[in-house]
């Protein structure tokens, strides 16, 4: 196996801080490597991670947390999601879930989008947290309108989504599984409440159409349905919280940037890719090999795990010029934010929706805003994002 010198460590606070350092020492010692401590090859190119997403001898299969009684509630949630399954199981679940969105719901997700940002931007005052007060919520009101449940009750759903998705995390302890296993018996709950009502009182809303939709007579068993839900607003939040978090962090910190976007030198459709690649939301997405396969010259065994560094691979001289610079203008800009492949984000077209049009709303009302000091980071990896952006309006 391939050895190298320099070593990733995912609970170190400088590496958690900044691990752009550390990626871009392990993409000049190759584009696969082996990582002792996580058992696990790491793909650290932009070619090598775009060779193991869109390689179908690798796959995602669900494992059951142990010990498998406890953790079911947990388990039963990822076992019956399209993430973490293989053709024909996952084409099957994509097929439901993708019709159900192509019934128009994105389409008709904007004026609601507009309209929610500008009642959330109108009460904000002259110095906010970004991020509690307008990041953290947009999304789960957008998701919660999409499936057709109550905006009031986004506090609960995004509590549950926190403490389920730090399972996802390296090293993960017994208090954050029981928390993750609580989290995921309420929320099973109340999806099944949803769903009951649904069936009884269908409308113009997503668990609806999940309902409705049928792929050759066959449609979503009800832990599939429960399940896809879940998921969807997990990502939907997750995702959408970090990636405008630290997309505009970075603007924040540019204020070059941030003013060629003010003022409208570089569109808003373009400069969000930019959000997106620079300080990915996203780092690790793993995937198993299923027969002996080469990626860039090394063969992966069967069995064998491989992690896709995407936030490396966005910054790989390769394939972005300046790849370490901030520039809301870089066009082509093909990151590798929403995956590549199979597994590619269903939601990817309502997530950047709603990053131009919160990032729109917010800056054409605060176009001088500034950061109110320095904004702690979440103590995570994989999921990258900080704790709050205290701002404030320059005077």
């Amino acid at each position: 196996m391939t050895r190298y010198a320099v070593q990733l460590d995912p609970g170190n606070p400088d590496f958690l801080r900044d691990p752009y350092p550390v990626l871009a020492a392990l993409r000049e010692n190759g584009p696969v490597l082996w990582h002792e401590p996580m058992g696990t090859w790491l793909a650290t190119t932009h070619d090598s991670v775009g060779q193991v997403l869109r390689n179908r001898s690798f796959g995602r299969w669900w494992t059951d947390w142990e010990p498998a009684a406890q953790m079911e509630p947990f388990n039963a949630l990822h076992r019956n999601q399209m993430m973490e399954s293989e053709p024909p199981v996952h084409t099957r679940l994509r097929r439901l879930v993708a019709g159900a969105f192509g019934r128009g719901h994105v389409d008709r997700m904007r004026p609601r989008i507009e309209h929610l940002a500008r009642e959330m931007v109108d009460r904000l005052d002259d110095r906010f947290d970004v991020l509690g007060d307008y990041a953290e919520p947009m999304p789960v009101y957008v998701i919660a309108d999409l499936l057709g449940v109550p905006r009031e009750d986004h506090e609960r759903l995004r509590a549950w989504s926190q403490a389920i998705v730090h399972m996802y995390e390296p090293n993960v302890d017994p208090r954050t599984s029981a928390v993750a296993v609580e989290a995921s018996t309420a929320f099973t709950a109340y999806v099944a409440d949803v769903v009951a009502d649904r069936r009884s009182h269908p409308g113009d809303d997503l668990i609806s159409d999940l309902l409705a939709e049928r792929d050759g007579g066959a449609q979503l068993s009800d832990d599939e349905l429960i399940a896809s839900v879940v998921l969807l607003l997990n990502a939907g939040h997750e995702a959408s919280v970090n990636v405008f978090g630290n997309g505009f962090h970075a603007l924040l910190e540019h204020p070059d940037q941030l003013a060629r976007v003010t003022s409208g030198e570089v569109p808003v459709e373009v400069a969000v890719e930019e959000l997106i690649r620079f300080d990915a939301p996203l780092q690790l997405f793993e995937r198993t090999a299923t027969t002996d396969v080469e990626v860039s010259g090394q063969v992966v065994a069967a069995g064998q795990k491989i992690a896709c560094l995407m936030g490396s691979a966005n910054r790989d001289a390769a394939v972005f010029a300046d790849a370490d610079r901030f520039d809301v203008g870089r066009d082509p800009n093909p990151h590798v934010g929403f995956g590549m492949g199979l597994h590619f984000c269903l939601g990817a077209p309502l997530a950047r929706l709603e990053l131009q049009i919160s990032l729109t709303t917010l800056l054409d009302r605060f176009p001088r805003l500034r950061l109110a000091g320095e904004a702690p980071r979440r103590p995570t990896w994989v999921l990258r994002g900080f704790e709050r952006i205290d701002t404030e309006v320059a005077s």
